[in-house]
């Protein structure tokens, strides 16, 4: 009998991450923002996804550096209370950014 560790949790939304489910890791600073070398997370393609389509490099990098500051943010709390309903290898299609660009 083999003692296997158990799946890795998504810090995002909570749910483990089983082997073959889409994952990746995330920069909580955004390397292009200074983060390269600094602390990541293993998350759910999915969650990983959603992060970036609602937030800026800029704005992860200023003011969402933290599991608990995504977590807080609304469109991704709404996303997370979503997706914990789904099983752990759950993935789709991100619909693309929804966040305004701004012109310059």
């Amino acid at each position: 009998m083999t003692d296997a560790a158990p799946d890795p949790v998504c810090p995002l939304c909570g749910r483990p991450i089983p082997p073959g489910a889409r994952q990746s890791l995330h920069h909580l600073v955004p390397k292009l923002k200074g983060g390269k070398g600094g602390p990541t997370v293993l998350l759910h393609q999915i969650c990983h996804n959603e992060i970036h389509a609602t937030l800026t490099e800029a704005e992860l990098a200023r003011d969402y550096a933290t599991i608990d500051a995504l977590r807080a943010h609304p469109r991704l709390a709404r996303f997370i209370g979503w997706v914990s309903k789904r099983p752990p290898d759950f993935h789709s299609r991100s619909p693309g950014a929804r966040r305004l660009r701004r012109r310059r």
